[in-house]
């Protein structure tokens, strides 16, 4: 099964909202001491995690306000004073006010009119964004790093479901950006389920890409199935053999694919 439409602002907005409400839910049990545990991410503590999240919610809300205005996106200069102020910050302020900062966030996009919605564009990364666009790049931004905060609490945490639902069909985008395949060519036909998918990973020095669509038989040098949460994981570089499912822990293509997803 190919790419599916595009998902609507609602959808976005709803497990934008999902996310939230399960990230505060743990948050709210953590201890101090939990705070300053290591997360997922060797290089920072769950609560430095949970300050990235709410920088990022600052960030995103400046994007926001620039495409509401029809002003161009802010640049590092307007960003580097809101990573000095969440980094000066202390381990507990930082997750409690990660998660106000990802609520008025949310707040404010709840109080857009429709025409907001609609009329709402910015050239952003790249591309000439529109609402579900920057809402889905907060989604994959919210819902992977609180994997990142889940699974070093719990090591059977997975991402969000609904979230999964909604980032499988942006991979193609991230893999031509984040694969370091170094020598490696590869042609990999990939199937996915929950939700079901193909893609057609085709790996190259100078260029990987990831499309959606199925080979013709004979083409490729083998296949990869597994689950959509597991594949969005290792384009993420989040797929290490301790955080593997079971049913494909032993596939012979994830020692070769690793290396090439380093994370992000």
């Amino acid at each position: 099964m190919s790419a599916q439409a595009s998902p609507t602002y609602d959808e976005i907005r709803d497990a934008l909202l999902q996310s939230h409400d399960r990230l505060v839910a743990t948050v709210a049990t953590l201890s101090d001491p939990q705070l300053s545990e290591p997360s997922y991410d060797d290089d920072w503590t769950i609560a430095q995690v949970l300050s990235h999240l709410g920088s990022g919610a600052e960030v995103f809300t400046l994007f926001l306000e620039a495409g509401l205005q029809g002003e161009p996106a802010p640049g590092p200069e307007a960003m580097q004073p809101v990573w000095e102020s969440w980094n000066a910050k202390t381990p507990r302020d930082q997750a409690q006010d990660s998660l106000a900062a990802n609520a008025a966030f949310l707040d404010r996009i709840a109080d857009l009119s429709d025409a907001d919605k609609e009329g709402w564009r910015l050239a952003l990364f790249g591309d000439d964004q529109d609402l579900p666009a920057l809402l889905r790049m907060r989604l994959s931004e919210h819902a992977v790093h609180s994997w990142d905060v889940l699974v070093a609490l719990d090591s059977s945490a997975s991402v969000d479901a609904n979230a999964v639902a909604l980032l499988i069909d942006t991979l193609p985008r991230l893999v031509s950006m984040v694969a370091k395949p170094d020598e490696l060519i590869r042609r990999i036909q990939v199937r996915t389920q929950a939700p079901d998918r193909e893609f057609l990973l085709d790996l190259k020095p100078d260029s990987s890409r990831l499309t959606a669509t199925s080979a013709p038989a004979g083409s490729t040098d083998d296949e990869l199935r597994l689950p959509a949460e597991a594949f969005l994981r290792l384009v993420y570089g989040r797929l290490d053999p301790e955080h593997t499912p079971p049913e494909v822990a032993g596939n012979a293509h994830l020692d070769v694919l690793r290396p090439v997803f380093p994370g992000l």
